[in-house]
């Protein structure tokens, strides 16, 4: 069970690592950008790409470039999510979108529609509106971002509203870079290429947005960026091994790290930032895990 325990926490590092950036006076897009070589150079070392295979005519790169988009623009939605809604519910947004590459499965590529998994599709679709919806007020772990998003919107209602569309960016984000994983997994080329290539194209783009907004870098940055990526890695690379030790048992895996990150990613966000948790959210987050379950693999 090491290797799922340790991909649950490095998931939910990295959400914390994201939480406490602004405090600490890090760039997180400077942290993002050297996420991505550095997640890069542990590919070379612990998974033994063969890149020349990238040369090989049926290469997705449509599919890769898609990636080398999104991955750093969802980093930072996540980011800005964790910021103002929380941990605890932007991992379980995160979570969630799961519902999206099922979606796609029935419309897409002609996958069977059980009763179960549209039950827990439907129950997904409950979590995300008790999690997502925003009330009249801000909760004390929400404050002091909601504050921050009032002065540049120029309202209350502007940061609700931000605030919400950040979490369905990070759910619907999420939701689309799953289903090119999976476009990218039935490809001829070997999964550990085509990752380091969406790492290298992702690294390339966000340095080059940088460089092209005149960026001064921070050396605390570059140090936050260097443990984000490899916390960004470890939990690829982990998750990965514990697919390989647990081969007939899919399911084990699925439903460990999912269930864990939400479970680790509450208790980390009421202990280390005092999130609250009213119970709009408490029954969102036993709506998730419940859909989850049904959603499972069997």
């Amino acid at each position: 069970m090491f290797n799922l325990a340790a991909s649950v926490a490095s998931s939910v590092a990295v959400s914390v690592l994201l939480k406490v950036a602004r405090r600490r006076d890090i760039r997180v897009d400077q942290a993002i950008a050297v996420n991505y070589p550095v997640a890069a150079l542990l590919c070379l070392a612990l998974l033994r790409p063969h890149p020349g295979q990238l040369l090989a005519p049926g290469t997705p790169w449509w599919v890769l470039i898609l990636l080398g988009l999104l991955l750093p623009g969802i980093f930072l939605a996540m980011a800005g999510a964790v910021r103002h809604a929380g941990i605890v519910v932007s991992d379980a947004a995160q979570r969630l979108s799961l519902l999206i590459p099922l979606a796609a499965a029935f419309l897409l590529f002609g996958e069977s529609a059980s009763t179960t998994k549209l039950a827990g599709m439907a129950v997904a679709l409950a979590a995300l509106a008790c999690l997502l919806w925003q009330s009249g007020g801000t909760n004390a772990a929400t404050q002091d971002g909601m504050n921050i998003a009032t002065q540049s919107a120029g309202g209350r209602s502007g940061s609700r509203s931000g605030t919400l569309a950040l979490l369905l960016c990070v759910w619907a984000g999420y939701g689309a870079i799953d289903i090119l994983f999976k476009q990218m997994a039935r490809s001829a080329v070997d999964f550990s290429s085509s990752l380091l290539a969406s790492f290298v194209l992702a690294g390339l783009l966000m340095g080059a947005w940088l460089f092209l907004r005149g960026t001064r870098w921070r050396l605390r940055s570059v140090t936050a960026g260097v443990l984000l990526g490899a916390l960004n890695f470890s939990n690829i690379y982990f998750y990965l091994r514990a697919h390989q030790q647990y081969p007939d048992n899919p399911t084990l895996v699925f439903a460990a790290m999912n269930i864990g990150v939400i479970g680790l990613g509450t208790l980390a966000g009421a202990w280390m930032f005092k999130e609250s948790l009213p119970p709009r959210k408490l029954a969102g987050l036993a709506l998730a895990v419940a859909a989850i379950g049904l959603l499972m693999p069997r």
